[in-house]
């Protein structure tokens, strides 16, 4: 039985990376909202652990983007399929990524895409031509790269 997974981003802002990313893929930022509000009443969870974006409350440490088409939680927001996960860590980006997203907009629309995510944060590193292919190498607005082809 294939395992179910995620894929988990260590990053400064999480908030600010779900919101590039939910952009950028056109996926859905998840909205844990409820699940805090019930927690927090609870007891369970401490103000601390959770800030305020876009008027809703929201985890100050963690931010999940998921695909709009897959199903999820309605209790809890959760997705339940393709998701990207931003965590919070201390420590600053390393040089190189060991692992990076590869966006594939469709047959000509590598540059309108580029252009795109310019917009929305995103920075050109270099422009690849090769004979199996071309693409453009990006980085997030936290400095890690991905490839657009």
């Amino acid at each position: 039985m294939p395992l179910h997974w995620k894929l988990v981003i260590d990053c400064a802002d999480p908030n600010r990376q779900a919101a590039f990313w939910a952009a950028a893929l056109d996926y859905t930022l998840e909205e844990h909202g409820a699940l805090i509000t019930r927690l927090l009443d609870a007891g369970a969870v401490t103000p601390d652990a959770v800030t305020e974006v876009d008027g809703r409350p929201a985890w100050r440490t963690l931010a999940t983007v998921r695909h709009p088409e897959d199903p999820y939680d309605p209790a809890t927001g959760t997705g339940l399929g393709r998701r990207l996960l931003f965590q919070a860590v201390p420590e600053p980006k390393p040089d190189k990524n060991r692992l990076h997203l590869d966006v594939h907009p469709g047959p000509g629309e590598r540059e309108s895409t580029v252009a795109r995510l310019r917009t929305l944060g995103a920075t050109v590193l270099r422009d690849v031509k090769e004979p199996g292919g071309a693409w453009t190498i990006m980085a997030d607005p936290e400095g890690n790269e991905f490839c657009v082809h």
